[in-house]
């Protein structure tokens, strides 16, 4: 997770250096932004749902290895098309690493710390966002923007570890009809368990020797929760990627330097990574719905004071909190659609409300471009970012009171309920 957010925000870094260099207008470096979000939406459509059949753990090794081939291969464009197509392809495969190893851990964590495990391994996204602005701090300036992108070939040298030690979901193995491997995994999870032999049979809370399909989203009383995570989702990420393609490039217009502005978007990221934590561990102790209701109205008013002029300490305190309660959120999300769903159609969930949601991280970049053609005034870019959140703390509100308690099953109540 934290390369796939090191290859996510390495597009934000590099955007004030390369619309100089090819001369690109803000709608068309918005534009241009925006290929790498459409790769993410069919990818979390094609490899979420396909890793239902085939696996969460080839999934994974599908998504990992596309996504640090194609932003190897950015490095190498030399026109606005190619740079496209290599984040179009990139995009694919960071769409569909997230909703696999979302819905992995999800079904390996213990019930207890569920919550607080998903958001501590999904706040290496944040991380990879701090890591892309470090290194365009200190190595873009020499090597220019094309080493940002040599860098994404070094994931590759941990793929051997994943495809070795990276355990499976017992869930799929025990559908397949690979119920001793399953047995195998769960002896290993809990040495101590004596309950385990081979003539145990493996019984889950729900069928999970069903196909997963795009209808299992809406029946059973998913309709409105569904709906609900796809409205959240489509407004969270639009604040995610408007927030992360242009908040450099905003600071460096509004008189700061590019060294300056890239620190903030450090601190973005930095908040994101904890406030992740920090709201896995309020989910776990109190209702996830409502933890992300709070973070949510946070997100709407400290981006709104962003465009306000404030002394240096009260930017960075602002930036912070609107990494922690935006990017933080979206994790927090994940975790949430992950406990809705079933083992059987899981990934196909999250694969379909990524997907959502990706068309709001497409809409962000391009948004951004159109305020900045249109020369606002800073207050008032912050101020349209900061409307979708409104937008989704509604939409969450409802999911709370009216989608997860009219939903059936274990999964709502994980959430309506401290478990």
């Amino acid at each position: 997770m934290i390369f796939d957010g090191y290859d996510l925000f390495l597009f934000g870094v590099v955007i004030p250096v390369v619309m100089d260099e090819w001369g690109l207008t803000p709608v068309q470096a918005g534009t241009l932004g925006s290929y790498s979000l459409f790769g993410m939406m069919f990818g979390a459509l094609l490899l979420g749902t396909l890793a239902d059949k085939i696996g969460r753990k080839k999934g994974i090794i599908i998504s990992f290895v596309l996504f640090s081939v194609a932003t190897f291969m950015t490095g190498f464009a030399s026109t606005p098309t190619e740079f496209g197509v290599y984040r179009f392809l990139a995009g694919l495969g960071c769409g569909g690493l997230m909703p696999n190893a979302v819905a992995l851990i999800n079904e390996l964590a213990p019930k207890k710390i569920r919550n607080t495990l998903v958001t501590l391994m999904f706040s290496g996204f944040s991380l990879g966002g701090v890591f892309a602005a470090g290194l365009g701090i200190y190595v873009m300036p020499t090597f220019g923007w094309e080493m940002m992108f040599f860098a994404g070939v070094i994931p590759l040298l941990v793929l051997p570890f994943i495809i070795i030690y990276l355990p499976e979901s017992i869930a799929f193995m025990v559908r397949n009809g690979r119920e001793a491997e399953a047995k195998v995994l769960l002896k290993k999870m809990q040495p101590g368990n004596n309950d385990i032999t081979h003539d145990t049979q493996l019984v889950f809370p729900e069928k999970v020797d069903r196909k997963g399909s795009i209808l299992d989203l809406f029946s059973e009383g998913r309709l409105i929760g569904t709906l609900a995570f796809w409205v959240a989702f489509f407004c969270c990420l639009l604040m995610v990627y408007a927030l992360g393609s242009w908040l450099p490039k905003l600071m460096n217009n509004a008189g700061y330097s590019l060294g300056s502005s890239l620190s903030f978007l450090l601190a973005l990221n930095f908040g994101g990574a904890v406030g992740a934590i920090l709201g896995g561990v309020l989910g776990d102790r109190f209702n996830l719905g409502k933890v992300i209701i709070i973070f949510f109205l946070i997100s709407v008013v400290s981006i709104s004071l962003m465009g306000f002029n404030s002394p240096m300490p009260v930017l960075y305190t602002l930036i912070t909190i609107a990494g922690a309660t935006v990017i933080g959120t979206q994790i927090l999300i994940y975790a949430a659609v992950a406990q809705f769903y079933g083992m059987s159609f899981r990934t196909t969930g999250l694969g379909w409300a990524s997907a959502v949601g990706r068309t709001g991280a497409i809409v962000g970049p391009i948004l951004g471009g159109f305020l900045l053609a249109a020369e606002l005034p800073l207050k008032a870019n912050f101020i349209v970012f900061a409307l979708p959140g409104a937008i989704a703390a509604v939409a969450m509100m409802i999911f709370v009171s009216v989608g997860c308690k009219k939903a059936d099953g274990y999964c709502a109540v994980a959430i309506a309920e401290k478990s």
